[in-house]
């Protein structure tokens, strides 16, 4: 055989080894990729994101889009040549898989996880933005679960509202372990509650929580957490004045928080946030209305500049990796609290927009 011959054959052979390796060899990575985004004045699936009854609402301009990262489910297994292209990819970033699903997680769990937090910060960016606005926002502190074979399995149910804590009363979900953590593990704490069912009637009577009942219940010493416990996980419910519902299907995760809270300023206030400008962010929100950090921000800024956007509200947590690619014809602008965000809003609608804080590298 000519010695050309063989060499194109040689290489030949080692290009297909190559190309079996890159379809077969599985690393263990992820990508995300941009998502979908969500004008939360709008429509999604044919009804409004945002249904508010109950209380006088008004005409909305422009966006206010919430936005999303795509990513490959647990029990995909990209190949090399998949992960070589993503890391090559402008708009695509490889992850190590385990950053998306720590600890062997499921996409199940996952998706569970995100449910969750997609519903707490629903509730969060009502309270963020009613308490914006001025106006009242009833709190309490109730038993958000209950773990299983522990002292108050029994004694204690999810829904419950805890009024005190051995006679002495609770405001917030943490001096409910502060409390407990005084005692020896075997011992008992008493409880003052109103039963979930109880509560809910109340609730829905509009009637003030009244009485309540004393619970003894048992400790034990958690080794996990190096303290004395209950068994239970105490969180806020709130009460709202009128009826905010929040229709957003296939969306999961906390970091819409912000931009729901915006969506709700605006459809609750005359005039226009955005002065029909194209502006989107993301963020999470508590209940005080401070903007925290989240994932994927580059991944969300392609997906906004695709969209049609020109403004994206940042969180300042993020803002240095976000400020180290910015899309042409995005401008970014930092964000701390929600009463930050409309105040920008009040600077874009304006026009006045040298005066807008912006993200830097550092």
């Amino acid at each position: 055989m000519p010695r050309r011959t063989a060499t194109m054959l040689a290489s030949t052979l080692i290009l297909i080894v190559l190309l079996c390796v890159g379809v077969f060899l599985t690393p263990p990575y992820s990508e995300m990729s941009p998502g979908p985004t969500v004008n939360t004045l709008g429509d999604s699936g044919g009804e409004p994101v945002l249904q508010i009854s109950g209380r006088k609402t008004y005409p909305t301009t422009g966006h206010l889009n919430m936005t999303t990262v795509r990513v490959t489910g647990a029990e995909y297994r990209m190949n090399l040549a998949e992960v070589v292209y993503g890391w090559l990819a402008h708009d695509n970033v490889v992850v190590p898989h385990e950053t998306l699903y720590p600890d062997g997680k499921t996409e199940q769990q996952s998706n569970q996880e995100n449910a969750e937090e997609f519903s707490q910060s629903q509730e969060s960016a009502k309270v963020a933005a009613l308490r914006e606005l001025g106006i009242p926002v009833k709190s309490r502190v109730v038993v958000s679960s209950i773990r299983k074979e522990s002292p108050a399995q029994g004694a204690l149910h999810a829904g419950d509202v805890i009024k005190a804590v051995d006679g002495t009363p609770v405001d917030k979900p943490d001096d409910v372990s502060k409390a407990v953590v005084k005692h020896a593990p075997g011992s008992k704490v008493s409880f003052t509650i109103v039963p979930a069912k109880e509560a809910a009637a109340a609730e829905k009577a509009g009637k003030e929580l009244a009485g309540g009942k004393d619970v003894q219940v048992g400790t034990v010493r958690s080794e996990e957490a190096k303290r004395t416990v209950v068994g239970i996980t105490a969180g806020t419910d709130h009460t709202f004045p009128f009826h905010i519902d929040i229709k957003l299907a296939d969306v999961g995760g906390p970091s819409a928080g912000l931009m729901f809270a915006l969506g709700i300023v605006d459809k609750l206030t005359p005039g226009d946030l955005t002065g029909g400008k194209f502006v989107a962010g993301t963020g999470t929100i508590d209940d005080q209305g401070v903007v925290g950090p989240i994932g994927g921000i580059e991944m969300k800024l392609v997906g906004a500049r695709k969209a049609g956007a020109e403004y994206f509200l940042t969180p300042s947590d993020n803002c240095a990796s976000a400020a180290s690619d910015i899309p042409e014809g995005l401008t970014l602008v930092r964000v701390k609290t929600i009463d930050d965000a409309t105040k920008a809003l009040e600077k874009i609608r304006s026009g006045n927009t040298a005066g807008l804080p912006s993200c830097s590298k550092s």
